[in-house]
């Protein structure tokens, strides 16, 4: 049983690694921690080259552990390996969020937390328009020159039933923009232009988007440690 992690660039970030021959290979079957037919769809494309047939959590009839952890990879590893136990067979599970730099990273691993609705909101659900002007609402207390960078975080987690994991980390920096412009994307995309760029996630086609991401660049990793 261990741990097998993205090494860390000069610079900060997770290099892509060379395969670790000590972990363990996918092949056939790869649970998804995931209850949402989109996600399963996204990632089975992903893995499809590979050989890897992917399962997802719901279809398997597991149910969805709480999410009690403080970072993004401590909740990617509580799903992955709640569903490899569960199925006794090696799972995948993603945890990810915005970070918003003059917050203190918040709202990072409670972002679909803060999109929920109170009670006194309305009807019980997710308000991403809601959610998004809160941090603006928050940079605003800041002043004008609030520092307005954040990047975008994901962290994939595999793990196999005999208690192996691994896990690899991805991230998109940019800064925040207002109002909202776009209507592509989804969450905080409307707000969110990647470094470098002049169009918000919300504005761009979702190929391009997809090339750039934070989750990209995670698949990018799990691909060369597992394939490379």
């Amino acid at each position: 049983m261990g741990r097998w992690q993205s090494p860390q660039a000069a610079d900060g970030g997770a290099k892509a690694p060379k395969r670790n021959p000590t972990m363990p290979k996918l092949t056939g079957q790869l649970v998804i921690a995931t209850h949402n037919a989109g996600k399963l769809r996204e990632i089975s494309a992903l893995l499809a080259p590979y050989g890897v047939e992917c399962l997802s959590a719901g279809e398997l009839g597991l149910a969805e552990p709480a999410e009690t952890g403080t970072t993004f990879a401590e909740n990617a590893l509580i799903k992955a390996h709640a569903a490899a136990k569960g199925a006794n067979l090696p799972a995948l599970a993603d945890d990810s969020g915005l970070c918003v730099h003059a917050l203190g990273n918040r709202p990072g691993v409670y972002t679909a937390d803060w999109a929920e609705r109170q009670w006194f909101e309305g009807e019980k659900g997710r308000d991403w328009y809601m959610a998004m002007g809160k941090i603006e609402g928050l940079l605003c207390e800041l002043g004008p020159d609030a520092d307005r960078s954040a990047h975008f975080a994901c962290t994939l987690a595999l793990a196999w039933p005999d208690g192996t994991e691994a896990i690899y980390e991805g991230t998109v920096q940019g800064s925040l923009t207002w109002p909202p412009r776009g209507a592509k994307g989804f969450g905080y995309d409307p707000v969110f232009i990647a470094r470098g760029m002049e169009q918000s996630f919300a504005e761009i086609a979702p190929e391009a988007k997809h090339q750039i991401s934070h989750r990209a660049d995670a698949f990018a990793k799990l691909v060369a440690a597992q394939f490379g």
